[in-house]
């Protein structure tokens, strides 16, 4: 496995829970303990305008992270199926293989019972 591939989990989807009740976002350090760094500490044009870019931010990641989650889901129906269809194909042989072996058990007489 890659390093990329190990450092970067489809599977794994951000999740932000933010709770903004009467809150407006990105306006000063709120009453939480945890500021949102220097810039929406100061509040402002420039705080809203950082917690936008933000919240834009984690949609984005989002959204790629379920097209690929997607992507996977379908690669892996894919090949599912066409394993389907691979086992399907032998159980075919295999039916066709025990008519012909009925056959041939037909076909073989009996031997003759011993006179006595």
């Amino acid at each position: 496995m890659s390093l990329a591939a190990k450092l970067y989990n489809p599977t794994r989807t951000a999740v932000r829970a933010t709770s903004y009740v009467g809150v407006q976002i990105g306006t000063g350090a709120g009453k939480g303990g945890s500021t949102g760094g220097s810039i929406r500490d100061a509040g402002g044009a420039f705080g809203r305008l950082e917690a936008a870019r933000e919240e834009e931010y984690f949609y984005h990641l989002q959204k790629h992270q379920l097209k690929t989650l997607r992507d996977q889901l379908k690669k892996e129906i894919e090949h599912h199926e066409g394993q389907m269809r691979n086992h399907w194909m032998v159980v075919e042989r295999h039916k066709q293989r025990i008519e012909e072996l009925a056959k041939e058990e037909q076909a073989i007489a009996k031997p003759p019972e011993p006179s006595a």
